[in-house]
């Protein structure tokens, strides 16, 4: 019996829909599916997602689920359904974007606060991040890391690597010939 495809979902947090992080988490996606994993790509911006508002319905019972009706309904099941995620965000205010903060948050229907789980609970995930400062330490990117650090603590999930890289303008990352190998090669660990 041929093993099963990984299915990994790629979260596009940038304003922007050809921007520096996607570009990275495109590459790191060209890697997994050159080894022979199935993507699928959610480009947040276009999507309606409101901010979690805190009610706690999701957590009232095992079968509730957020009383928000928006587009994130439709992202739940590909959130279940994916063995993987790659999640790209842009350093904004020296943090990750709106975008993809409010999609963090809005995956709190699936944790367990019991078991201490969430969507990302023994998934791989690789994380791509561009940013305009060229130090990695002034433009508030360790926060980043830091913060998906003690979100895969907490969900038992596994980071297979963090891909980032000084840009300003839409496209420039595509300078960076061995930024974009090491993107490549990190999606390959899928």
């Amino acid at each position: 019996m041929p093993e099963k495809k990984k299915k990994i979902l790629v979260v596009l947090g940038s304003p922007r829909k050809n921007g520096n992080s996607t570009i990275l988490a495109r590459r790191i996606a060209d890697g997994a599916k050159d080894n022979g994993a199935e993507v699928k790509e959610i480009f947040l911006q276009s999507l309606k997602i409101a901010a979690c508002s805190g009610c706690n319905a999701c957590q009232e019972s095992s079968s509730a689920k957020c009383v928000i009706k928006d587009d994130m309904q439709k992202i739940y099941p590909d959130l279940e359904d994916a063995d993987a995620f790659i999640l790209a965000t842009p350093v904004y205010w020296c943090s990750m974007s709106a975008q993809l903060k409010t999609f963090i948050d809005r995956t709190y229907p699936l944790v367990d606060m019991k078991n201490f789980t969430s969507a990302f609970t023994g998934k791989k995930i690789a994380l791509a991040i561009s940013y305009a400062d060229p130090d990695v330490l002034t433009s508030g990117t360790m926060n980043i890391i830091r913060t998906f650090q003690d979100i895969l603590s907490f969900s038992k999930g596994e980071c297979i690597g963090v891909i980032h890289g000084s840009a300003y303008a839409a496209g420039d990352i595509k300078a960076d010939k061995k930024l974009l190998d090491a993107a490549y090669e990190t999606g390959k660990k899928f």
